[in-house]
């Protein structure tokens, strides 16, 4: 139920309730679908049995019927051929030859009226045609070749059913039944044949069938071979073998049924069959299956656009009462929906801010220790300069807390998306080589890292202290999750994106992954991983930062992070790293002037301790102590500096003619302008003035990028200043 539903209000409402009255109505109209559709299931499979059972009444009634009209054709075919062989007796060939002309007119009488005999003839010995109904004299031919006479010598005196052939004479197509003669004493006198029409049983098949094309009868011989068919097929004089029907010929069963595929038309059928008295003959009658189906199925499209009609009048009513009801609750709820938007509204506005006030107070935070870390760090350079004098090993201890301080602060940065980036153009596989002795020894020795690297790696642009910051904190994390040891497989290759499903663009990547064998993370905790100030390690373990930071030097390079884990088997982190294509400038010349070459801040004398001696510097810096420190190591390498507090001033002192062979200037101060928009009028005033700006964080960085402005991201080692404006430094 909708949240709107159930909220508190201060004003009575009437009591109404909506969602049993839908329940009703979907009910009802769950009711109006399925009983009918029930009906309409339980009729159909009932026509459906019922159209199967009358096809299979109907092939066995016309397999009697054309069992029926076989025999007769066959008994006949009998009694002529006793007739015969009893007129013949034990005669010879040349017996025959000699009453031949009597034979004829006997034969010719005996074939007359019956409609199925094409010819009777008579056959000597040696297959020659003795005598014949239809032609005389008889021509002179021979079947001492053919099948029929060869099968039915060596079966006489039994009657033998040939394949369908054309007669030798009058080329007609038919098949024959042939009887050898046989003599008192046991010798082959020679055979009579009636050759019999097919046209004769197809006509007769077709007049059965009546016109219904799904229909097919057909005359066999128990070996399967087809003497009569209709329809009539380009096949049908091939022998059906290995069939279950083929199988009952040979079995010599009576009659069945069966159903099968056809091998003449592989077409499904019901059959009915029957042996043709003692014949070794049988009929059959086949009834297509999608014949049935088909009227199966239209006759029951017909009774459903019947039952339909009522139906769709039921449910416009029951659709038309649930738009009314849905109608009579929107008027209802209405105004809950706007408390509820409201109070949805002044949550996410509080959710925001408290979101926002995190951000700038991790930001502000990071800035202040900038500035002090400044202070330490410029102080550390003067000790250094000094040759420590006695205090070497406090100032070596105050610097390797200076170290862990700007870890710190970088990674606050980071997470609050304020830390100036130093591109530079990474090879990833000699980075990942270079770092990974960085990344053993943040490990418990008892966890085996393993680097694979596919070849041809493409490069990509980042900040190469970020990822390896990014790189530690997942190992870190990864140590942790297996506390009795285990494996960290570090593998990078190329990835291609293509409409992935992690919501990562298109594109071409560097994929970093990082895989552990350790305890995984639950559901809930992987979805909030990323999350600022979000840990599961106990209280002073850990700072809710390193995931956080991972994914913010991922994006700040153009790519992403994905975390993918499973409690009890390990967690994989992936970092998508966008493919850089040809040419790019490292990091430390993007940002340069093309004039900063030429910079006349160069060593006046060869005393390297003084490599600035007697050049001017401007250094506009808010912070005192900052300042203080920058200006002391500026003097030592021979600078003359003057000092500023803020744009204003510094824009004032420059406008009022006053040169300087340096301007060296914060980003964020008080007053009117801040840094960036000094350089805007400095590069617009003096093109030639030579500029570096330094900053903690800034959100106008792209501004100083677009004007070739040097950045230095504080604190930063004396020697990156000096490296920068001397002779020789990146360009």
């Amino acid at each position: 139920m909708d949240s709107t539903e159930t909220a508190t209000f201060d004003l009575p409402l009437p009591a109404r309730n909506f969602a049993s009255m839908r329940k009703m109505l979907l009910l009802a109209l769950c009711a109006s679908v399925v009983i009918p559709l029930a009906s309409l299931c339980i009729y159909g499979y009932h026509d459906h049995q019922r159209r199967f059972a009358e096809a299979q009444e109907l092939t066995g009634r016309l397999t009697r019927i054309a069992d029926e009209h076989a025999l007769k054709v066959i008994d006949l075919n009998r009694q002529l051929e006793t007739r015969i062989v009893d007129l013949l007796g034990d005669s010879d060939d040349a017996s025959i030859k000699r009453r031949e002309v009597g034979l004829h007119r006997t034969l010719d009488d005996m074939s007359g009226t019956l409609a199925q005999i094409a010819a009777i003839s008579v056959f000597g010995v040696k297959g020659a045609l003795l005598a014949n109904s239809r032609w005389y004299p008889a021509p002179a031919v021979s079947i001492a070749e053919r099948d029929d006479f060869q099968s039915a010598r060596a079966v006489a005196p039994v009657t033998y059913f040939s394949l369908p052939l054309l007669g030798k004479v009058a080329r007609s197509d038919v098949f024959t039944t042939t009887r050898g003669r046989i003599g008192r004493n046991g010798q082959f006198l020679g055979v009579v044949s009636i050759a019999l029409k097919r046209d004769f049983f197809t006509d007769f098949y077709r007049e059965l069938a009546a016109g219904d094309r799904a229909l097919v009868i057909e005359l066999y011989r128990r070996d399967g071979n087809i003497l009569a068919r209709f329809p009539e097929s380009a096949d049908s004089t091939e022998p059906a073998t290995n069939t279950p029907f083929t199988s009952e010929f040979r079995n010599n069963e009576l009659y069945g049924s069966t159903r099968m595929r056809s091998g003449i038309d592989q077409v499904e059928r019901l059959l009915a069959f029957r042996r043709v008295g003692d014949a070794p003959l049988y009929v059959s009658t086949g009834y297509a299956t999608s014949a049935v189906e088909t009227r199966w199925r239209d006759n029951l499209a017909f009774v459903v656009a019947i039952a339909l009609m009522p139906c769709i009048a039921v449910w416009l009513l029951i659709a038309f009462s649930i738009c009314r009801l849905d109608a009579e609750q929107a008027a209802w709820e209405h105004w809950q929906a706007e408390v509820a938007t409201r109070l949805s509204n002044e949550a996410s506005s509080r959710q925001l801010r408290r979101t926002g006030a995190l951000g700038n107070l991790v930001a502000n935070v990071a800035h202040d220790f900038n500035n002090l870390l400044m202070v330490v760090g410029s102080n550390m350079e003067l000790a250094r300069r000094k040759r420590f004098n006695d205090v070497e090993s406090e100032v070596l201890a105050v610097e390797r807390a200076t170290a862990g301080a700007k870890s710190l602060a970088r990674r606050l940065m980071s997470v609050a998306r304020k830390q100036p980036l130093k591109q530079e153009l990474i090879d990833p596989a000699n980075w990942l080589r270079s770092v990974l002795d960085l990344v053993k020894k943040s490990m418990d020795p008892s966890v085996t890292v393993t680097l694979e690297l596919s070849p041809g790696l493409w490069k990509v642009m980042a900040d190469p202290v970020e990822l390896e910051l990014a790189l530690v904190n997942i190992a870190v994390n990864a140590n942790d999750a297996m506390p009795d040891g285990g494996r960290m497989l570090i593998r990078c290759q190329n990835a291609p994106m293509r409409g992935a499903e992690t919501n990562i663009p298109d594109g071409d990547y560097v994929l970093v992954s990082i895989t552990d064998n350790g305890e995984g993370m639950t559901e809930q905790v992987q979805r909030r991983a990323f999350e600022p100030l979000f840990t599961m390690k106990q209280r002073g373990a850990g700072t809710g930062l390193g995931l956080t930071q991972v994914l913010a030097a991922c994006e700040q390079a153009g790519g992403a992070a994905r975390i993918a884990s499973v409690t009890g088997a390990g967690t994989t982190v992936r970092l998508y790293l966008p493919r850089v294509d040809g040419p790019v400038p490292e990091a430390s010349k993007a940002g340069m002037p093309s004039d900063l070459a030429t910079l006349s801040l160069v060593p006046a004398t060869d005393d390297q301790d003084e490599p600035l001696r007697g050049k001017s510097v401007l250094l506009v810096e808010d912070n005192a102590d900052v300042a203080a420190g920058v200006t002391a190591v500026l003097e030592m390498f021979g600078c003359t500096v003057h000092h500023e507090e803020s744009a204003d001033a510094a824009f004032a002192l420059l406008s009022e003619g006053h040169a300087f062979d340096l301007v060296l200037s914060d980003v964020q101060m008080p007053g009117r302008m801040n840094g960036i928009d000094l350089a805007e009028e400095i590069v617009k005033r003096r093109p030639s003035q030579k500029l570096v700006l330094m900053t903690g964080y800034a959100d106008e960085l792209e501004r100083a990028k677009h004007l070739g402005v040097p950045i230095l991201a504080k604190p930063f080692d004396m020697d990156d200043l000096l490296d920068l404006i001397a002779p020789g430094g990146p360009r």
